[in-house]
């Protein structure tokens, strides 16, 4: 066999059952890419299932199997030759749900096979798949009418097909894409050329690998994203991997965030000397020691990324819980982690006109285009200049599952023209003033546990003695502040977030603060512990659902069981209990008063 002269990566992306892991199998199989043994099992297990012939998709690791169970598959790659390329495959899923992983093998990609059933044709999953490849760098693609013998071979059918796809995708087309129709599991115009569509004279799949163009352009600019700082006998090494241009001894680099600039004074990589290879791993020493950590991004100093806390950024979102805007979320920007949030949602991607429509949350699969903001300024360039400083993913804080892809655009003007004012007057002078350690007392709970009550009751007692204390309670805030919010889950997420800035801001003034809210989502709670930091105490006002709604004079949950009330927490909204609050107030077994004057003591247990 000829030596591969090339490195080919492929993304193969398919609706359910339009035979893509057949084709794959049928790849591997044709192009000899498996061992005789394999073979051998190939055709005692299709026996076995009664298959007349070899069923190519079971050379797909039982991946349907997983499916069928509902386990989560990540992309898995296969590799193999043909006298022009070594290909990689990214196989990837083709149920809906799934596209999680089909944005994965995308981000890497050079082209992408789109498999359309030549009897259903195109279908949404065909326009959400071709749409996030263009989106995520992808240039080229193979349109493979597969089934086409179930279609009687018909090149009416096969020209339809390729005509609604390029209809399907005009507003984001391809810079190329070559139409094939193929029969995965007889062979046709797969690697063998089909003698049953003689009106077919294009490339097979073979043939159209082999003559695909992935010379893109490399991104020009030194981007190295440090992953880990080790010390050794002659000092500082940072290592890391390349994500754009080179780097050798003697070049002068920067530390974007900061601006602080040295010189290379050596390069360790696998093959030795400098790194000028796209994804080569790397050890660089400087001629000085600067403030460099996991996370930071060492750049030309003529070509610096930009660096903000805020910016636009297209969203594939991918976690069955909706995205809320306001949320705190993880957000990993090339080798570092830090908190971020949706602070808007411009519009969403419609996948069958591909137009910008407004949204107020984006939903399993949607693509948003969205305003961000990192918990602190981050160096990064546009998806469009070079994907890996372009891209982030975000991840659920209490999960720890990724919910989202990033590709960004640009940063925002705001994030350049605003920065944080230093004062001479802080939380410490202004709580010494008072005699008194700022808390937030955050009380949550159920509709009608006796949240306000407990808390006003907790009021008095404090300013009996002495204490500068203020209420924020949940109906009274809806008044003046959040009067523009409604319950909804996006609106819910937003009253809390504002409750926890304008605590914090009390907090600052010196004041103990008491919140009263159901505040039913534990990323809410989670967001306005780590805005407050120590000084957050969460109070769980512990009723039961069936006590609560006996207790509401209001008759609120009567009217939510009705249907009258929608987003009613604990009826058609859940509820997240906290799991280890500060505070458990059980008020089957505690009067207010009782309740009141055990928080109180909590308090004059933490007194300095």
């Amino acid at each position: 066999m000829t030596a591969p002269r090339r490195l080919l990566r492929v993304l193969t992306c398919g609706s359910v059952d339009d035979g893509k892991s057949t084709l794959i199998g049928r790849l591997l199989h044709d192009c000899g890419a498996l061992p005789d043994d394999a073979i051998e099992q190939l055709h005692v297990e299709s026996r076995a299932r009664g298959f007349d012939g070899p069923d190519y998709s079971l050379l797909v690791d039982g991946l349907e199997a997983e499916r069928e169970q509902g386990i989560t598959i990540d992309v898995a790659y296969r590799y193999f030759d043909t006298p022009a390329a070594r290909v990689i495959v990214a196989d990837c899923p083709g149920h809906e749900q799934y596209t999680r992983n089909m944005a994965t093998g995308a981000s890497t990609a050079d082209l992408a096979i789109l498999l359309i059933d030549a009897r259903k044709g195109v279908l949404p999953q065909t326009r959400r798949h071709a749409f996030v490849a263009q989106l995520l760098g992808v240039r080229e693609a193979v349109l493979a009418i597969n089934k086409i013998d179930l279609a009687g071979f018909d090149e009416d059918v096969f020209r339809a097909c390729v005509a609604a796809f390029e209809q399907a995708t005009a507003k984001h087309p391809f810079a190329r894409v070559s139409a094939i129709p193929t029969s995965a599991l007889a062979g046709d115009n797969v690697v063998a050329r089909s003698k049953r569509m003689p009106w077919y004279r294009g490339p097979t799949l073979r043939e159209a690998l082999e003559l695909a163009n992935i010379d893109r352009p490399e991104p020009p600019h030194l981007r190295f994203p440090v992953q880990r700082v080790q010390r050794d006998g002659e000092g500082r090494l940072y290592q890391g991997w390349l994500a754009g241009g080179r780097v050798g001894p003697g070049d002068r680099v920067v530390v974007a965030a900061s601006g602080r600039e040295a010189v290379v004074t050596e390069v360790m990589t696998p093959g030795g000397g400098a790194a000028d290879t796209r994804g080569c791993a790397a050890a660089l020493r400087l001629d000085r020691e600067l403030d460099i950590s996991r996370g930071d991004l060492i750049a030309a100093p003529d070509a610096r990324p930009e660096v903000a806390d805020q910016v636009q950024a297209k969203l594939i979102w991918m976690a069955a819980e909706p995205l809320l805007p306001g949320r705190d979320y993880l957000a990993k920007v090339g080798t570092r982690t830090l908190r971020a949030s949706v602070t808007s949602i411009r519009g969403r991607i419609d996948i069958e006109t591909f137009d910008k429509v407004p949204a107020r949350q984006l939903e399993l699969n949607d693509i948003g285009v969205c305003h961000l903001r990192f918990s602190e300024r981050v160096a990064f360039d546009a998806y469009a200049d070079n994907r890996a400083t372009g891209s982030f993913i975000l991840i659920d804080r209490q999960t720890s599952a990724t919910v989202g892809a990033g590709l960004i655009d640009f940063a925002l003007r705001r994030a350049a023209n605003v920065s944080p004012q230093a004062l001479d007057v802080d939380r410490a002078a202004r709580a010494r003033l008072l005699g008194q350690r700022p808390r937030l007392l955050w009380f949550t709970g159920l509709s009608g546990a006796g949240k306000s009550t407990i808390a006003n009751l907790v009021e008095k007692r404090l300013h009996a003695e002495g204490r500068l204390t203020y209420t924020l309670d949940g109906d009274n805030v809806r008044h003046g502040l959040n009067r523009d919010l409604g319950f909804s889950p996006a609106d819910r997420v937003e009253n809390i977030r504002r409750v926890a800035e304008v605590s914090k801001l009390m907090l600052d003034a010196g004041l103990i603060v008491l919140t009263a809210f159901i505040s039913p989502f534990r990323a809410e709670r989670a967001m306005a512990r780590e805005l407050v930091g120590a000084d957050f105490i969460e109070v769980f006002i512990d009723t039961p659902l069936s006590e609560a709604e006996q207790r509401d004079v209001k008759g609120l949950y009567a009217r939510a069981r009705r249907g009258e009330i929608a987003n009613f927490t604990g009826i058609s909204s859940p509820y997240e209990p906290p799991e280890t609050p500060e505070i458990r107030i059980h008020t089957t077994r505690l009067s207010a008063e009782e309740a009141a004057e055990l928080i109180c003591g909590y308090l004059t247990g933490l007194q300095p």
